[in-house]
C-alpha cells in the first residue's frame, strides 16, 4: 500500500486567511479614501493612483520574469501586495506632483525594497513608506504648492502657498478649519488619500472587523501623537484634535504602521513600537515643521529586529527557574 502521509514542519493549522485574501481586504479598505480623493481632486488624482498601481504590478512581474518565472506562475501566485503598495504610494502624494513621480516611486518600492529582499514578507521596511520617502527626496524640486480639494469649503483646485494644517499644528497654531472640515477633508490641502479622515476610519473599521489589524495599535499611535503634541506646547489641549486630524497620521497609522512584516512579533513589543512611533512623529513634526509620518514609520521599522531581540514571548508552561540556595 502506497504511503500517503505527508511530512511537514509546523505550524499545521490551516485557515482560509491567506496573504492574497488579506491584501484584497486592504485594497477594499482603501477604496473609500481612493474614491473621496478622486472626487476631491479630480481625474488627475485618478491618473496618479492608476499609474502608481500599474507600475507596482509591472515592476513585480518584470522582476519575476527576469528571475525565470513564467507568466502563468507569476499570475497563479500573485498575492495583490504590489497593488496595495501602488495604492498607498498613489494616495500619499498630491495632485501637485508630476505624473512620473508615482511611476518611479512604485518601481523603487516593489523592485528595490520588496523583491530584491526576497518578495512579500521578506522586506526590512514597508515598501510603500520607502517609495513615498524616495519620491519626497528625489522629486521635491518638481513639486509645486499643495492644492485645495475641488469641492468643500474651498472650491476649485487652486494652488496655495500658505502653510498646511499639519504645518500650523507643528508650530502650535490651531488651523482655521473646523474639526468637521478636517474630518471630512473639505477645504484641506494635502495628499490624495489623506484628506478625508472619515473614509480612512471606515477602512480601518473594515480591517478590524475582518481581523486583518488589531485596532488597538493604530489607536495607540494616533493617541500618543496627539498627547505628545499637547505636551510639547505646554498642555494646549486645543491642539489635540487638529494634530490627529491633519496630515497623514491616520492613513499611516491604519494602513502602513500595521504592516505585519515590519512590526514586532509580540503584544508587548507592538505596544512599545506604537508608543514610540506616536511620540517620534509628534517630536519630528515639531522639529521640522513638516509632515513626518513616513519618516517616523521608516525609522521605527528599522528598530523592529532590536525590539524582537529583547522582547520575547514566554514558551507555553514556562516557569522562571528558582535560584539554588547557597550552601551553608
Amino acid at each position: 500500500m502506497e504511503n500517503k502521509l505527508i511530512y511537514s514542519s509546523s505550524p499545521h493549522i490551516k485557515a482560509q486567511r491567506t496573504t492574497r485574501r488579506i491584501m484584497i481586504d486592504v485594497c477594499i479598505a482603501l477604496l473609500p479614501a481612493t474614491i473621496m480623493g478622486i472626487i476631491y481632486f479630480g481625474l488627475y488624482a485618478l491618473l496618479l493612483v492608476a499609474l502608481s498601481v500599474a507600475f507596482a504590478v509591472i515592476g513585480e512581474y518584470l522582476y519575476l520574469l527576469i528571475a525565470g518565472k513564467t507568466f502563468k506562475e507569476i499570475t497563479d501566485r500573485f498575492d495583490f501586495s504590489s497593488v496595495v503598495t501602488g495604492l498607498l504610494i498613489g494616495l500619499t502624494i498630491g495632485t501637485n506632483y508630476p505624473f512620473y513621480t508615482p511611476i518611479f516611486g512604485s518601481l523603487f518600492a516593489v523592485v528595490a525594497v520588496k523583491m530584491l529582499f526576497g518578495g512579500t514578507g521578506k522586506n526590512v521596511v514597508n515598501p510603500a513608506i520607502a517609495g513615498r520617502v524616495f519620491i519626497f527626496i528625489s522629486f521635491q524640486w518638481a513639486v509645486g504648492a499643495w492644492l485645495f480639494p475641488a469641492i468643500g469649503s474651498v472650491f476649485g483646485q487652486t494652488a496655495e502657498t500658505s502653510a498646511t494644517a499639519v504645518v500650523n499644528v507643528s508650530q502650535g497654531i490651531i488651523p482655521k478649519l473646523s474639526v468637521l472640515d478636517m474630518l471630512l477633508g473639505t477645504g484641506m490641502q494635502g495628499c490624495i488619500g489623506e484628506t478625508c479622515k472619515l473614509a480612512l476610519l471606515a477602512g480601518g473599521i473594515y480591517l478590524a472587523i475582518r481581523r486583518v489589524i488589531n485596532i488597538m495599535y493604530p489607536f495607540i499611535y494616533i493617541a500618543l501623537a496627539g498627547i505628545t503634541t499637547v505636551l510639547i506646547f505646554g498642555f494646549d489641549f486645543a491642539l489635540f484634535l487638529p494634530s490627529i486630524l491633519s496630515g497623514g497620521l491616520i492613513l499611516g497609522a491604519i494602513f502602513m504602521a500595521t504592516d505585519y512584516t515590519t512590526t514586532p512579533n509580540t503584544t508587548l513589543g507592538n505596544t512599545v513600537y506604537f508608543v514610540f512611533l506616536g511620540v517620534l512623529t509628534a517630536v519630528l513634526r515639531y522639529a521640522t515643521n513638516m509632515e513626518t509620518v513616513s519618516f517616523a514609520i521608516l525609522l521605527m521599522n528599522l528598530t523592529v529586529p532590536l525590539i524582537d531581540k529583547f522582547i520575547l514571548n514566554k514558551p507555553f508552561g514556562y516557569k522562571k527557574p528558582q535560584k539554588a540556595k547557597e550552601a551553608k
